[in-house]
């Protein structure tokens, strides 16, 4: 899936492949954390069902508003304590395919909300 709009300043989520996820030109072909300002290449992608706060702590330290969670190409849900863990620091915590939480990534920053993804192929 292409995406198209370019966005100054702001990282843009341009497209979604099964082998890449191309933000602002670079083409990463693994899973990837980002904020508007910042893809976060030092994070160690773990499986989804292990997904712990700790696990997503840099992300945590931008202080976003809410956190998007790709899955890939399908819904896959993290445990119930990662979910309770955002509900008790008050952060927004969204599930959905790649795709879509790409779209919305890009339709919160172009709007000036403090929004993070972890986004997996």
């Amino acid at each position: 899936m292409k995406f198209t709009r370019e966005l100054s300043g702001t990282l843009t989520i341009q497209g979604v492949s099964e082998v890449s996820i191309t933000v602002s030109g670079t083409p990463y072909r693994r899973a990837i954390a980002l904020t508007p300002d910042k893809v976060f290449t030092d994070w160690d992608p773990v499986p989804v069902a292990e997904l712990t706060d700790s696990d997503i702590e840099s992300l945590l330290g931008q202080l976003p508003e809410v956190l998007l969670l790709g899955t890939g190409g399908t819904n896959l849900f993290p445990s119930r304590e990662l979910m309770f863990a955002f509900a008790r620091r008050g952060v927004g915590f969204e599930v959905m395919d790649t795709a879509a939480a790409a779209r919305t990534f890009n339709v919160l920053s172009t709007e000036g909300r403090r929004v993070a993804a972890l986004l997996y192929l």
